[in-house]
This record gives C-alpha cells, sequence and structure tokens, in this order.
C-alpha cells in the first residue's frame, strides 16, 4: 500500500513539468515578461504564508484568529511548488539542477 496521497504521481519532477506544461500552454504573457512573472508568482505565494501565520497567530487584532496551522503548511508547499515550477520555467534540467544544488548544501551544513 502507498502512503502517498490518491492521485499522487511517483515521481515529484514529472508533477513539475505537467504543472509547468499546463502553465505554458495558457500564459497569458510570454517572453521574458512572462518569465520574470513566473519568478514574482513567488512573492506573491510568499506573502501568502506571511498572512497565513499572522492569521494563526492571532497578531492582527481587529481580525484575530482567521487561519490554522495546517493553512499555513499549505502555504508553504505552495511555495515549495511555485519555486519547483519557477525552476523548470528557466531549466529544462531543473531535476538536476535543484539535486547538484542540494548536494552542495547538505555538503556544506551537513559536512557530507
Amino acid at each position: 500500500m502507498s502512503d502517498q496521497p490518491d492521485g499522487a504521481r511517483a515521481d515529484l519532477w514529472s508533477t513539475i513539468d505537467d504543472l509547468w506544461k499546463w502553465l505554458e500552454a495558457d500564459q497569458p504573457v510570454g517572453g521574458r515578461e512572462g518569465l520574470l512573472l513566473r519568478m514574482l508568482k513567488l512573492s506573491e505565494e510568499v506573502g501568502e504564508v506571511a498572512e497565513a501565520v499572522i492569521g494563526a497567530t492571532g497578531q492582527n487584532p481587529r481580525k484575530g484568529v482567521t487561519h490554522t496551522w495546517d493553512d499555513v503548511e499549505a502555504e508553504l508547499c505552495d511555495v515549495v511548488i511555485t519555486a519547483m515550477v519557477a525552476l523548470r520555467t528557466l531549466t529544462p534540467e531543473a531535476r538536476e539542477v535543484f539535486a547538484r544544488h542540494l548536494a552542495r548544501v547538505a555538503g556544506r551544513s551537513l559536512g557530507e
């Protein structure tokens, strides 16, 4: 029995590639401007994480508690997905670029 949710693909990067293709097929703005807008989408998603954290902690006294920590988790996942799609937008070798970079960060941080 798989521990993946129903409908989850076995390969993360295949799913990212499918999402990238879907976005590219219906992109209202293309070229360099479209690329830059894809990168800016990350800022939007990070802002949604901040909004969820503020809402989960009730830091806005006017609004009170408006989010849960599950909402924060979901927004963080959106950031990761958006970053991976942005990387795929920059290079078809996103999987390899990410793996090399992760190995460098792990080696530097964990001494591997």
